[in-house]
Order: C-alpha cells, then structure tokens, then sequence
C-alpha cells in the first residue's frame, strides 16, 4: 500500500493543476446540486418496530387528522380566577380563534369546552391540531403559530405557543468558525509558517465543502435528521484537518533531510498517506457499523459522517500532494528555506543528526522510566472519572431542557407551573376495532384500566375517527416526560392493556417513542461495543502484526469511553459545572450518544494509536531495542498528535460553547473531551508506558498467525526496499 500511495503523491504533484481543477470541478457540480435538490431534514426520531410508531403509523392511516403535529399554547391570566369573568374567557376564545386561522391548522380545542382550565381559574391550554406533521410545516406556518396571542399579551396577558409545531432543525452560526480558528493558530505554532498551516486548512476546508454539498444533494431522497449534517460537518472538519496535517509534517520532514519536493511529497503520502488511509478506514468502518443495530436515522448520520470522513481521506492523499507542489519550499519556515541539506547520492536521506531534545522525546524518557507509576495513577484517575457512568440515563430530549428563553421552554415552564409536568409529556392510547362497536366496547375497558394505573393523573375522553374504528385517548401523567417514574408509567399501562382481545391498543406520544428509541438503543449498545472492539483488536493485529499491541489499544480505548461517559454525566446529567458549557437545565443524556461516541471515538482513538505506535513499529523492525523504538515514536510524534488532538478540541468545542442547542452541545463536549483523554492520557501517557513495561513482548506474533495475516506494510517497509537503489533526486529538481 505504500508504494502505491508514493506513486499516487508523485503523481498527484506532477499534474496538481489538473487534480485541483478535477476536485473544483467536482466542488461546484455537487454545490448546485445541493442548492436544486436539497431537501427538509427531520427533527424527529422514529423507531419502525417499536409499539409507539405502529400507533404512528396506524393513525396515520386511519385517523389522519389526528397523525399531524400538535401544538399547545399555554395562557396565563394576570390575576386568578380571571378565567371565570366574560373578559377573560372572551380573551380566551380570541386566542383559540387566532391559532384556528394559523395556516395549516385544522382546529383549536376552546380549553373551557375540555376543562383544560386550572382549579385557580388563572392558566388555560388551547390544543392545536395541525394538518402536516412537524417536518412539513415550513417558516411561516411556525412563524405565524408563535405569533398567536400576541394582542392578549399587549393587555398584560401571557401567551406561550409550544408543542411539536415548534420543533426546528438547530442552526449552525459563524460562531462556530471559532473552532477554526482556534485551528489555525494551532497550525501555524506547530508550522512556523503560514503558507503551510494556511494549505492544510484550506485543504480541510475543500473537503469537507465537497462532503457537505454531497450530503445536501442526497437530502431530497433520502431522509437526514437535522443533527445528521452538524455531525458530519463537526466530524469531516475536525479529521480533515488531521490528516491534512499529517502528511504536511511528514514532508516537511523529507524536505528537510534534502528530498526534491516531489520526492518529499511521494514519500510523505506513502507513509504518512498509509496511516491516514488505515485510520480513515477505522473511522469509516466504525460509523458505517451504525448500520448493524438497525436504527434507521442512526444509521443515517454514521453513513453521513462516514462519507465525510472518505472524502477528507481522499482530499488529503491526492488535492493535499498537489497544493504542496505549488507552495515548494514555502511549506518550511523562512528561517529553514535555504538551509536544506543536500542528500548523498546512495544514502536514503537520512538527513543531518537528529534532535532528541525536544518536549516529546523527554516525555517519552520520563514516561517509560517511571512507567509503573504511570500506568497505576493513569488507570487510577481514569476509573474514578468513570464512576458517574453507572447512573447514566438515556431519553429523548423535551422542552424542559430546552434554552431558556426560547419559545418552547417558556410554553414548557408555564405549563408545569399552571397544571403540572405531567401536562408537558402527554401519552395517547389509540384503539381499533375491525368494527365502530369493536371500538366503541373497547374503549371503556381501557380507559378504566388506565385510569386505575398508579401515576396516572387523568384521561381524556376519547376522539373517534370518521369512520368510527379509531378512537384516540389522552393520558396525562403525574410526573414529567423524562422521569423515571413516567417510563415505568408506560410499561405499566401496556400491561394493563395487553389483555384487550377486541381491538388493538398502541400506546403512542413523544414521551412514548422516547422512552421506545432510548430502550432499543440501550439494547444495542452493548452487541456494538463488541463489535467495535473486536474490530480493533482485528485491525491493529493485521497492521503491527502482534497480539499484545491491539489487546492495549482495545483496553485503552474503553478507558476513554469509560471516563468521557462519566464526565459527561456528571456535567450534563447531574449539573456539575453546567455553567461553564452554557447547559440551563440538566437531565437525562440524548439516547443515541454513547453508541454514536463509541463510534467516533473508536476511530479517533485508532487514529493516534497509528500515527504513534507505528513510527515505534518502524524504528523496531529496523534495529532500535523496543525501549528506544518507544522514546522515538514518542519523540517524532507527540508534536504533531498533540496539535492534531487541539484541532479537534478546538472544532468540537466550538459546537459546545457557541450552539443552544443541549443535543449538539452534549455531543461536541463528549467528543471534545473523549479526544482530549484519549490522546494526551491514554496514547501520549499510558502507552508507551504499556509499551515499554512490555518490551519485545509487544511486537510477539505466532508463526502461523503471521503467515496467514497479509502484510499491509503500514510502516513502508515495502517501500523502503523499492527505494533502496534508487537514489534521491536532486534538491533542486521540481515536479
């Protein structure tokens, strides 16, 4: 692979104005298809096979004026009582008029007609019925729904439209170039020099524009809910970077021992390009694995990233080659342009005696010196960072963690100050019947169960569909959408209603699908992680070819899901330090995050462990003791982990501290710090302290073992002895 991917670099530097112009043209042609074919992403999350979404489905069919999004405004009177006089309940009947003329809506129930009035006779809920479901509804119908009640509340009334209808797709802002920035001064310290940071960056940039213009184009055909695209961004961005980043080192590198720039570049993308190729492929392999726990919008956003994470591997092994042929000797800083040494004729560029000075090299000393310490204090601090992982709780996100301020936390907040938070996560029961008197005998039989169900506050009287087959019932709990006394409450009414012989009887509502996708997600988390692991521990054998090195990685990498899940519970869940990331309301964490963390991390953890561990493998296969193989892939790496680890800090973390939204938040933090234990504690600090107590052990591989893995000479070992007779091109030789 790695004489492959020389000559891909040569070549790629040699015709760089035709691969920039391929790569422009390729830009372009999917930026207008993206901006003719873009489609609506979806703010929901469904479960096709859960009890929650047959109910969706069947009322869809049957009942359709009931399967569109509902919105609830909450109303509140200056002075109780105030609803019982005529002014008031005129004020009322004003505000359900108004949201019955809101475009889309099909009906506005009058609270006074349904008793959705509180005992104080000072708060009102208006039910509002829409004929689209929340997706569909456009800008202006939301617009004109949060405008309802706006002359009530010029009287000193309050009017808080919320519900579904309000449900919309989170921005991403120019804040969040910050991150980018941030990016940027990383690599111009770690260059010196701003034509080589600049080029990386705008490598990154085209990238990820082709990946995200890609993915706008596919949206009309294919359904992406709205985090998918931020994820892809965050992830495409963050290890476009990297990679670019890696390869420009390492020619830098050649270019100093004396190489011409094209052999510079052939030499840095064969050997650089295979670490990035094989981690690519981890990250690859990792998210489009989503796919395996067959959750359709899961599965989704892993094929996106996936496909971002493709796309800035190939930008990085053939566009990153040819910008590096137009900046030359540009790449190094001023004070090192005229000072390259020429190479020998023979001599495999060895290059002037190297520096061993450097930060990395005594870290790496002090590390494996005390690697016993080390290693005990690593395992140590990681395992009590993981201990607020055992109280992890996994839910859809509601409006009572929404921004404070926003529309729909203001309707949240005066709905459970008015009648309680039971009132803000509504169940409803659907029952059909072959038969309207299927329907209609069934009907009291579950209501009556329902009602004696324990935490069950009250139930509606029953809406009937036209044809008299469907009948849908409300259920208002006692406590709030993400309690755990509601999720018990739902398993509970399912019981209580499993015997209904008659007629079918689905429990639906956002609370239900949440609780529904969080359950079968929690199921899947554990067959993933299995595969996750197993598929490194595969991975890692077949590149350093021994048995010991991938069993450390594995090992290594659960530490980092392990402690990055604690912190995020203590932060996000329990409100430790909630102040800091902007978080106004803890609670439970998004259900799909830690099978989507394991993922992301899984391939960014193999990422660094490649780029580290092979430079150690290199040095051992071609003399060095296994100690000093480990100080010096320490040395020549830890410069250019640590900038690659504050790219992507510096990325996610612009998602953290610049976004409202608590989904994106949290997944930005997670990532955030999963990179920052994962590289400075686990591949900088705990292994090669691992892999020095180790020795010569870590590179062991049994005969048979190593004759039946193919040999990918990740290291150009292969391209080492394709080189070996031929000598250098001169310095002065351009591509």
């Amino acid at each position: 692979m790695a004489t492959l991917l020389y000559r891909l670099g040569r070549g790629s530097l040699r015709r760089r104005r035709l691969v920039v112009a391929v790569w422009l043209v390729v830009l372009v042609g999917l930026g207008l298809a993206a901006a003719f074919l873009r489609g609506p992403t979806a703010s929901n999350f469904t479960m096709p096979g859960t009890e929650s979404q047959r109910a969706l489905d069947l009322l869809s069919e049957q009942f359709p004026a009931a399967s569109g999004a509902t919105g609830t405004i909450a109303v509140k009177a200056p002075a109780d009582g105030q609803l019982a006089t005529p002014e008031g309940q005129a004020v009322v009947k004003e505000i359900v008029q108004e949201a019955a003329t809101v475009p889309g809506v099909v009906g506005a129930v009058d609270p006074f007609t349904v008793g959705a009035v509180s005992q104080d006779g000072q708060y009102a809920l208006v039910q509002v019925q829409f004929a689209d479901t929340a997706d569909e509804l456009d800008d202006a119908q939301r617009e004109a729904y949060e405008r309802v009640g706006a002359s009530a509340e010029a009287r000193g009334w309050q009017v808080a439209p919320g519900g579904e209808a309000l449900n919309s797709v989170p921005e991403v802002g120019s804040t969040e170039a910050i991150g980018v920035v941030v990016a940027a001064v990383v690599l111009v310290i770690t260059f010196g020099s701003l034509v080589a940071a600049g080029m990386t960056m705008l490598n990154a940039l085209i990238g990820v524009a082709v990946g995200m213009a890609g993915l706008y184009s596919l949206s009309s055909v294919v359904e992406l809910t709205s985090v998918t695209p931020i994820l892809a961004l965050m992830l495409g961005l963050a290890v476009g970077i990297d990679y670019s980043l890696f390869i420009t080192s390492r020619h830098r590198q050649y270019l100093l021992e004396g190489l011409s720039p094209d052999e510079a570049v052939g030499r840095a993308v064969g050997t650089a390009g295979s670490a990035v190729v094989f981690a690519g492929a981890t990250v690859v392999i990792a998210l489009a694995g989503l796919a395996v726990v067959d959750i359709p919008f899961l599965t989704s956003m892993g094929l996106a990233a996936a496909g971002t994470v493709t796309l800035a591997v190939l930008v990085a092994i053939t566009l990153q080659p040819a910008l590096l042929g137009f900046a030359g000797r540009k790449v190094l800083p001023r004070r090192l342009r005229g000072a390259v040494p020429a190479a020998a004729e023979g001599e495999d560029a060895a290059g002037p005696a190297e520096d061993r000075s450097g930060f990395g090299f005594r870290w790496a000393r002090l590390v494996t010196r005390l690697r016993v310490p080390v290693i005990l204090v690593g395992l140590l601090g990681l395992g009590l960072l993981a201990v607020p992982t055992s109280d992890m709780r996994l839910a859809l996100p509601d409006a009572g963690t929404a921004p404070v301020g926003s529309p729909a936390r203001v309707s949240n907040d005066l709905i459970t100050e008015g009648f309680g938070p039971g009132f803000t996560g509504r169940l409803a029961v659907v029952v059909a019947g072959d038969t309207p008197q299927a329907t209609s005998a069934a009907v009291p039989q579950v209501t009556a169960l329902v009602q004696r169900t324990e935490n069950v506050l009250a139930v509606a009287p029953p809406q009937l569909s036209p044809d008299g087959r469907t009948a849908l019932l409300g259920v208002v709990p006692k406590t709030g959408p993400t309690d755990e006394a509601t999720e018990t409450l739902v398993h509970d009414v399912r019981d209580a209603v499993g015997g209904i012989r008659d007629a079918d009887v689905l429990l639906t509502g956002a609370t239900a699908i949440g609780i529904d996708v969080s359950e079968k997600l929690a199921d899947a988390l554990p067959i993933y992680l299995f595969l996750v692991v197993g598929l490194s521990v595969l991975l890692l054998m077949l590149v350093f070819r021994s048995l010991l090195v991938p069993v450390k990685a594995a090992l290594g990498f659960l530490l980092t899901v392990a402690a990055t899940f604690g912190i995020t519970v203590a932060v996000f869940q329990q409100g430790h330090l909630a102040d800091l990331v902007g978080l106004d309301t803890p609670g439970p964490l998004i259900s799909f995050l830690p099978i989507l963390l394991i993922g992301i991390l899984f391939g960014l953890a193999m990422d660094y462990e490649v780029f580290l561990v092979s430079r150690m493998r290199e040095d051992f296969v071609h003399g060095d003791t296994a100690q000093q193989a480990t100080i010096n892939g320490m040395g020549h790496g830890a410069r250019v982990v640590t900038a690659a680890a504050l790219i992507m800090i510096s990325v996610f973390g612009g998602f953290v501290f610049f976004l409202d939204d608590p989904i994106i938040k949290s997944i930005g933090f997670a990532l955030a710090v999963g990179v920052a234990i994962d590289a400075f504690v686990v591949r900088m600090t705990i292994v090669p302290a691992v892999m020095s107590l180790l020795g010569r052990g870590a590179w062991w591989l049994p005969r048979w073992l190593s004759r039946a893995l193919p040999n990918v000479d990740i290291e150009g070992e292969g391209l080492r002895a394709h080189l070996a007779d031929q000598p250098p091109a001169p310095v002065g030789q351009r591509g």
